[in-house]
């Protein structure tokens, strides 16, 4: 019979305080990018900084989450 794996932690997803202030700071740098990389290649605008923030709060998001 097959022994069963179970995560010592439940399984449970963290969310720590740190991870939110990683995920916080992510997203700022990567905004922060974006916004450099579209002004290098001509694409300044008001609709591509939201989908910038958009990106950037999702990808901040992910961090927080994972709890990378």
């Amino acid at each position: 019979m097959a022994a069963k794996l179970a995560p010592l932690d439940g399984g449970a997803i963290k969310t720590s305080r740190a991870s939110l202030i990683g995920g916080i700071a992510v997203a700022i740098g990567v905004f922060i990018l974006w916004l450099a990389l579209t002004g290098d290649l001509g694409l300044r605008g008001f609709g591509t900084a939201i989908l910038g923030g958009v990106v950037s709060g999702l990808i901040g998001l992910w961090i927080w989450r994972a709890d990378l």
